[in-house]
């Protein structure tokens, strides 16, 4: 069972406000991804700024895994609740697929 209304983070406010802003820019990069399909801009123009956007994601994503297991896992397992390590290994399968 998926626990998301039960549990929350507990990220420093660093954390959230860097997370926030380089979710920010990547909200904007799609933004313009979409107004250069509409503008009939050149294809593989768009295809780079999707590029980009997927790696600015894959750094939000290490970021947040990376904050995640050195708190939410690591308090998590220090109070006894081993199942976390199945969670978070299922989030990795989910990840490498």
């Amino acid at each position: 069972m998926h626990h998301c209304s039960v549990k929350k983070a507990h990220h420093s406010d660093k954390t959230k406000k860097a997370l926030a802003d380089r979710l920010n820019r990547i909200e904007g990069q799609i933004r313009g991804i979409s107004r250069m399909v509409e503008e009939d801009i050149y294809c593989d123009d768009i295809l780079h700024q999707i590029f980009s956007v997927e790696s600015a994601l894959a750094g939000v994503k290490k970021s947040l895994l990376e904050s995640h297991l050195k708190s939410c896992v690591l308090d998590q397992i220090k109070n006894g609740d081993e199942e976390v390590i199945d969670e978070f290994m299922n989030t990795i399968r989910k990840m490498l697929k």
